[in-house]
């Protein structure tokens, strides 16, 4: 069974930073792929970064900014995000995918959902 637990949300200042972590567990790291989403009150989900095999990806808004990483060990994904904007704030979502393209930033390619954690940047 598939769990994804998110934490580290909060609310910031714009320029600011913040680390996001995702527990995960019933993950199968060599065949499933795992990315970052994000919806804000009255927008689509929208991708942020996916992670296959180590490799990550990122929307063109978050390139430069942004890092993704995962720690198989601990079984945690992380999103470290930097120089955070007031148009970044949105609950973020852990999400888990299998059979489907992988680093794929489309949230139908995606099986397992978290329950989000809130972030908010103020300017």
């Amino acid at each position: 069974q598939v769990l994804l637990v998110e934490s580290g949300g909060g609310t910031v200042q714009a320029g600011g930073s913040l680390r996001l972590s995702c527990a995960v567990s019933g993950i199968a790291y060599s065949h499933d792929y795992m990315a970052w989403f994000r919806q804000a009150p009255g927008k689509e989900r929208e991708g942020v970064a996916t992670i296959f095999t180590g490799f990550p990806t990122y929307a063109e808004s978050v390139k430069g900014r942004f890092t993704l990483s995962s720690d198989n060990a601990k079984d945690t994904l992380y999103l470290q995000m930097h120089s955070l904007k007031p148009e970044d704030s949105a609950m973020y979502y852990c999400a888990a995918g299998h059979g489907g393209p992988r680093w794929s930033l489309r949230s139908s390619d995606y099986n397992y959902w978290g329950q989000g954690t809130q972030v908010t940047v103020s300017s």
